[in-house]
């Protein structure tokens, strides 16, 4: 015979000739498949339902939320936090929606003090060392996303987009587990250009985000106790260039080429529209970027702006002049325009971005960055994104410094963030972020202090580095390591 238990959230089962429980069902997480999957990872799964886990006796490995003491021999037992995370998430570099309006949105830019606590370290020339390390996830060219999902903690994904693979962090067992599909669950494979992810905003149990793939924009749902997920379409054509949000709506290209519109609609999905856009490239795009009222996607071609309840417009580049996109993404100037660095042949220029009409202001060499964090070989552009390079160390005139983040904080006079600095190099910036393998990088933290955070031998590709913040850590990935490197961070909850 078997006992059924209920609590708010979660159906069990007690086994009554051994005292074992049995999870049926629980909210928002579909098909249970406990045998298979939980019973090995009972201290993580009890920690995402805020059950409860023996503290001295020895009847059952776990039981239903909210029981205090052993229904079987009277022991007190350890009672886990049921409410959802209140943590911030973490879903790439592009993704903080809490950043002010006249940021731009979608590039690298972050609104996590992170600098308050990085700058506690030994200032530079100190070499630190990272302070944590994790295994790299088996397939290791992928995003991440840190975040509750509707569950009492924290997890970290890593989504491997171009093979469509979905990983699991379990922090108690250290282990990576690759989440399967549920039955008819769509592939998760995107290719077509650059990647991004739109956060959940239901905080449903298990909701993670809407993701784009090859058959369509669709809502991914996680369940980390049978280790598998799900997908509900949103629009069924396949997506041909990443979702971005812009005031409450939320668009993407989709379509065939020949056959390409840009679909639009709200948060909540409501006042679905298409526009039609058959000239448009299918592929290479990158990634959507938000800036007065207008969203933005770069193309080699030329850019694509749309305003809520409008027709997208195509812009092409000035003839001749050609886009760098690898050099980092837009950046502004004191008067709030947006620029991007391109070549025409002769020289790198600035060329202003959303205008019929563009202004473009020549410059005297490479500049890497975005959104006012700007350098030009191994020193910062601290006023116009064309001004002369603020030069304070003669030595560093033989480094290439690759920006990969920066931090926003209001009550900084100038940008702080993370880079990599490519010591003696002095060749072209084009090829320093190909496949040619630097012999010595630091991992920086540019801001009020300069700290030399780690030092890597030996890099090739390094904008294939992803930052993220998970565990309040500081993490770096390269998908030519085997172990992640973080940095403690304070409690940023």
């Amino acid at each position: 015979m078997a006992y059924r238990w209920e609590t708010p959230a979660s159906i069990w089962q007690e086994d009554e000739r051994n005292g074992q429980f049995e999870l049926l069902a629980t909210e928002g997480l579909g098909r249970i498949d406990w045998q298979s999957h939980a019973g090995a990872r009972l201290p993580d799964v009890a920690r995402l339902l805020g059950a409860s886990l023996p503290a001295s006796c020895g009847c059952a490995p776990i039981y239903p939320e909210g029981f205090a003491h052993c229904p079987h021999c009277g022991q007190p037992l350890q009672r886990l936090n049921g409410q959802p995370s209140r943590r911030p998430g973490w879903w790439g570099p592009g993704a903080d929606q809490s950043l002010p309006r006249h940021v731009p949105h979608g590039l690298p830019v972050t609104s996590l003090a992170l600098g308050d606590s990085l700058e506690e370290r030994p200032a530079a020339p100190h070499v630190g060392r990272a302070d944590r390390s994790m295994p790299a996830p088996p397939n290791a060219w992928c995003v991440f996303a840190a975040a509750g999902y509707g569950f009492p903690e924290q997890r970290l994904l890593a989504l491997a987009h171009t093979r469509g693979v979905l990983q699991y962090w379990d922090p108690l067992a250290q282990l990576w587990h690759v989440l399967a599909p549920e039955d008819g669950a769509a592939s998760l494979a995107f290719t077509a250009s650059a990647y991004a992810w739109l956060p959940a905003e239901g905080s449903g149990r298990g909701e993670v985000a809407l993701v784009p793939t090859a058959g369509g924009l669709q809502r991914l749902w996680i369940n980390p106790v049978s280790e598998s997920y799900r997908l509900e379409p949103v629009h069924d054509a396949p997506v041909l260039a990443a979702p971005g949000i812009m005031r409450r709506h939320l668009a993407c290209l989709a379509g065939a080429p020949g056959n390409v519109h840009l679909w639009s609609a709200r948060t909540d999905l409501d006042e679905a529209q298409q526009f039609p856009c058959p000239d448009l490239p299918a592929s290479g795009w990158s990634r959507p970027f938000g800036y007065d009222g207008r969203l933005f996607w770069l193309h080699e071609a030329g850019q694509l702006a749309w305003r809520p309840g409008e027709a997208p417009r195509f812009l092409p580049w000035p003839p001749e002049w050609q886009p760098r996109l690898a050099f980092g993404g837009p950046t502004q100037s004191r008067d709030g325009r947006l620029w991007h660095i391109g070549h025409d042949g002769q020289g790198y220029s600035f060329l202003e971005i959303g205008s019929d009409q563009p202004e473009r202001v020549g410059i005297d060499g490479a500049r890497l960055g975005f959104a006012n964090f700007l350098f030009r070989r191994g020193h910062p552009v601290v006023d116009e994104p064309w001004s002369a390079e603020h030069i304070e160390d003669q030595s560093q005139d033989d480094t290439l410094v690759v920006p990969l983040l920066r931090s926003f904080n209001n009550n900084r006079s100038q940008p702080s963030g993370l880079v990599l600095r490519l010591h003696k190099y002095t060749g072209r910036a084009e090829d320093a972020l190909d496949d040619r393998v630097i012999p010595r990088v630091t991992v920086e933290w540019i801001g009020r202090r300069n700290v030399i955070l780690d030092e890597i031998a030996r890099l090739a590709r390094p904008l294939d580095c992803v930052p993220l913040v998970y565990d309040n850590c500081l993490w770096l990935q390269h998908p030519d390591w085997n172990q992640m490197r973080g940095w403690r961070l304070d409690e940023l909850a």
